[in-house]
């Protein structure tokens, strides 16, 4: 069975200074779990496209594999789009870059595609310092495949199958802030009062911009003493086997002010604290950035707001010098000029 979403919209809906709706941002139907966070972030993308008067077809969307990286697909329908392999989004960005970088680049991948297969690429993207805005929608879990425990899983966590994480948790905020990021910021999926500012401040910013968002897994945050895990789902509503039966759940949400602490109650019961940044807030210190994450971490609180952000750091194009017009307007002579011209490079290195 398929579904398609319905073409239908109020005949009066605002429009932007395009003329454009908020529909005209939208993407497929999702396939996502019910309630997934991720959808949470597809939404809090299209709001701030459509608030910037973004054109859709002068946007390049890029992922890479799992869960987070199927979110494209469900905004900017008509933007371009490139679902990469496993963990080597970064790579297919930078060369798109390299080619147009007239387009305004959104990567959106997940804790695994990022933090494990994916992390020398993430590496590299951030010290080359290219003008995109990377999202890494982060669960602590494989939802693609199971739910087995990720990179960023705070240590001690257990999974649904009672496989408790053994190791330290990679925080890529702290990651990207030592490697000279431009503009980082942590979010949750369920505010989308601070989310949508910090997406449209960071597709603005001109350098590499991370956000690491929150986003919990309806699915494979249920624990085996959970009263909302399968097993249990199982033996009080049915008695089929049906191995793929995922509960129907609500997106969690919260309103956190400046400043503030707010206890979160995940799908499986357990606690998720938010501490949002005040409003007053130094982001001109990455090292005070770095020790604030660490001091509400050793608390057991999860720092969300901008960390972050210097609007006079040089891009990649500044950096290696490029050529102003893209590749992919330069003439077939300028690309290759011949062997005359390879040999004077060629003698330049002897």
């Amino acid at each position: 069975m398929s579904f398609e979403k319905s073409k239908f919209h109020h005949p009066r809906l605002a429009i932007n200074e395009l003329g454009l709706n908020y529909r005209d941002y939208e993407g497929s139907l999702s396939t996502l779990c019910a309630g997934c966070g991720h959808d949470a972030i597809s939404s809090a993308v299209i709001q701030a496209c459509y608030e910037l008067s973004l054109p859709p077809h002068k946007i390049a969307k890029m992922s890479g594999i799992g869960c987070s990286s199927k979110s494209p697909t469900y905004f900017l329908n008509k933007a371009h789009g490139f679902n990469s392999v496993h963990g080597r989004m970064p790579s297919v960005a930078t060369g798109a870059n390299l080619a147009n970088r007239d387009l305004i680049y959104i990567g959106m991948s997940g804790d695994g595609d990022s933090a494990s297969i994916g992390m020398g690429q993430f590496a590299h993207v951030v010290r080359r310092q290219l003008n995109m805005l990377y999202m890494v929608a982060n669960n602590g879990v494989y939802g693609l495949t199971k739910g087995q425990l990720a990179a960023t899983a705070d240590k001690g966590m257990t999974n649904k199958a009672g496989e408790s994480s053994l190791f330290a948790d990679i925080d890529l905020c702290v990651m990207a802030l030592q490697l000279g990021a431009s503009f980082v910021a942590r979010s949750f999926s369920g505010d989308k009062k601070q989310l949508v500012p910090l997406i449209k401040a960071a597709i603005s910013h001109q350098g590499f911009a991370f956000i690491d968002i929150i986003s919990p897994c309806v699915t494979f945050n249920n624990h085996a003493n959970s009263t909302r895990s399968y097993d249990y789902v199982h033996e009080h509503v049915t008695t089929a086997a049906i191995a793929d039966f995922v509960p129907v759940k609500k997106e969690i949400t919260c309103g956190v002010g400046d400043g503030e602490n707010e206890d979160i109650c995940l799908h499986d019961g357990s606690i998720m604290r938010i501490h949002k940044l005040d409003k007053n807030y130094q982001t001109t210190n990455a090292m005070q950035a770095i020790i604030d994450i660490e001091q509400h971490k050793e608390k057991g609180e999860i720092l969300t707001g901008l960390f972050y952000l210097d609007p006079t750091c040089s891009n990649f194009h500044e950096i290696n010098n490029t050529n102003d017009t893209p590749l992919n307007q330069l003439s077939q002579d300028a690309l290759c000029p011949g062997s005359r011209v390879l040999s004077g490079i060629n003698d330049s290195f002897r």
